[in-house]
């Protein structure tokens, strides 16, 4: 792994914007004002919103830009403290154990000091972020937490009060510096109250057309400007048609991509249904786009466009 030196956290809002800029995220000021007060204030920040606006994509950017490594605990329906927290490394221990007894050891305490070993401790993303150094904490992601039960959520609530795990055998493990803890969720369900008090909030929307323009144009710089413009008012529109799932801007990013590498420089009905499968991912709302809307949205761009130019 290639070694970064760590940065300081950025002194202003203005500083904080520039940051994320300098790595190609286009946020806008509240977004950087919350970001920048979690990092002033060493609080969780928790982010909300729908799939696609660009949550997980501020973590990564963050870790980047402050030279800090990024720690992801991607959670799921059934993870347990095996998976977050921490695990033994069994089949190296039963070896550990079989060489004891072939070396005629019968000292049980030492034994079990042995076999319990920190360098047995398989370190899982939750103690793994909590192993940085002063001045070089992780970034630590906790995505998609409305995909676990609340059981898991509880437990969390108590890693994020002390920033502290216990494991028997070795006692308690604190962390020297607590990690920047970036927490997404996609609103499936609702976060329990108390772990939010613990988080500075933000809901992270679909950016306008402007910030969604100058996303695709750093994003997708070889694509024409035309049909970059094109690209980003068609979506705007599509989202306020009622669809089930409604694209974001990753979707913008990779149809815009997608209509580069056809040597596309303005959109047309057809490469629009040939395409539609890249930016929506139901049949529902495919077939209702080639049903009629999709020419409708297209038409009104056009127009909309045409008259912007004159």
């Amino acid at each position: 792994m290639t070694d970064v030196t760590p940065k300081g956290v950025p002194q202003s809002i203005d500083e904080t914007l520039d940051m994320l800029r300098a790595a190609d995220y286009v946020a806008d000021r509240a977004l950087a004002t919350v970001l920048f007060l979690s990092l002033r204030m060493k609080r969780p920040l928790f982010l909300e919103g729908e799939a696609g606006v660009g949550k997980t994509e501020i973590a990564k950017v963050l870790a980047s830009a402050l030279g800090r490594r990024l720690i992801r605990l991607q959670c799921y329906e059934g993870l347990d403290v095996s998976s977050a927290v921490y695990e033994w490394n069994y089949a190296a221990q039963m070896i550990e154990i079989r060489m004891d007894e072939a070396a005629g050891q019968t000292d049980r305490d030492l034994m079990e000091r042995n076999v319990f070993a920190e360098k047995y401790l398989i370190r899982r993303p939750i103690l793994d972020a909590l192993s940085g150094t002063k001045g070089a904490a992780p970034v630590f992601l906790i995505d998609e937490l409305d995909r676990t039960d609340e059981a898991f959520e509880a437990f969390l609530l108590e890693i994020l009060s002390d920033f502290q795990v216990t494991v028997p055998e070795l006692g308690t493990i604190r962390a020297e510096e607590p990690p920047i803890v970036i927490i997404t969720t996609n609103r499936t369900r609702e976060i329990h109250d108390a772990l939010k008090r613990r988080c500075l909030y933000h809901w992270v929307d679909y950016p306008n057309a402007e910030r969604e323009l100058e996303i695709v144009r750093r994003k997708v710089p070889q694509a024409n400007k035309r049909l970059s413009e094109e690209v980003v008012r068609f979506i705007q529109k599509l989202r306020q048609i009622d669809l089930f799932k409604a694209p974001g801007v990753a979707e913008t990013i990779d149809w815009a991509g997608a209509l580069n590498e056809l040597d596309k420089v303005a959109l047309d009905p057809e490469t629009v249904s040939d395409t539609i499968g890249v930016l929506l991912k139901y049949q529902d709302d495919i077939a209702r786009i080639e049903q009629g809307e999709g020419r409708r949205i297209l038409k009104e761009v056009k127009a909309e466009l045409s008259a912007a130019a004159e």
